[in-house]
């Protein structure tokens, strides 16, 4: 026969496991990300209707972590539009002071990836914009290039369907000449690249609310199921303690076992 002790522990063992069903294990899908990239990210995956939590990182960075159930969901809607965009290295850090002397050719490389780098990151603050590259190619000053082989300049955007960029054409072809000297508009080409992904893949599933949690209605009928069956099971082995614990207090003394003494 179960003691009261064994009926005991059952009851908690059943308690912790219903408690772990309503929490649920968080996956991280970040894990060092700046504060303003990740403020992004969590807009997004909330705009889905995603649970997002914000872990703190040494230095300034943080880390991400999802539902274990909405891993895949949340890693999908990310690269679908683009999340957490590019980093891309500054003039300030391309051209930071150091010991070594640098050529005059390794100079103007590194001038033309950083300016390239400058140009990029402003494209990417536009709305819709998933993915921006700008290609340069500008003579040496005094070289026969310079007749031959004026400056110019590449610019590849991916971005969002939902977003038409056509109309912003002007705008970036303009930036983009008076960031450069000795270029002209008729020398920039821009290539506007729409998504492939169905804007329509990222809105939210339909939502229902079972005992305080946010659940796909898919699993809320499933899930409200396994948290009844535990709180039936958890009240059943409370109950089978209780009458176990009557009979034991009830029973005669005539009834009880005998002592090591009286034996």
């Amino acid at each position: 026969m179960m003691t009261f002790d064994t009926l005991r522990r059952l009851a908690l063992s059943l308690l912790t496991c219903l408690t772990l069903a309503a929490c649920g294990a968080k996956v991280d899908i970040m894990a060092s990300i700046a504060e303003s990239d990740a403020n992004e990210v969590i807009a997004a995956l909330a705009n889905v209707g995603i649970t997002v939590t914000k872990v703190a990182g040494k230095d300034g960075v943080v880390g991400i972590q999802v539902a274990q159930k909405d891993t895949a969901r949340a890693i999908d809607t990310l690269r679908q539009l683009g999340l957490p965009r590019e980093s891309f290295t500054g003039m300030g850090q391309v051209f930071q002071k150091s010991g070594l002397i640098s050529s005059p050719l390794e100079e103007r490389a590194r001038y033309l990836y950083a300016l390239s780098q400058d140009l990029s990151a402003t494209l990417t603050r536009i709305d819709g914009v998933m993915f921006a590259r700008v290609h340069l190619v500008l003579p040496e000053k005094g070289s026969a290039l310079d007749k031959d082989s004026p400056s110019s300049a590449a610019v590849f955007i991916k971005h969002r369907q939902q977003f038409d960029l056509e109309m912003l054409q002007p705008q970036v072809r303009r930036m983009v000449v008076n960031s450069i000297p000795g270029l002209t508009a008729e020398r920039v080409s821009i290539v506007l690249v729409p998504s492939a992904v169905d804007a329509s893949a990222n809105k939210a599933p339909a939502m229902s609310s079972v005992w305080g949690m946010s659940v796909s209605s898919d699993a809320a009928t499933s899930l409200t199921a396994v948290l009844w069956g535990l709180v039936a099971a958890l009240l059943l082995a409370l109950l089978g303690a209780a009458v176990l614990a009557w009979r034991l207090k009830g029973r005669p003394a005539a009834e009880q076992p005998p002592s090591e003494a009286q034996a």
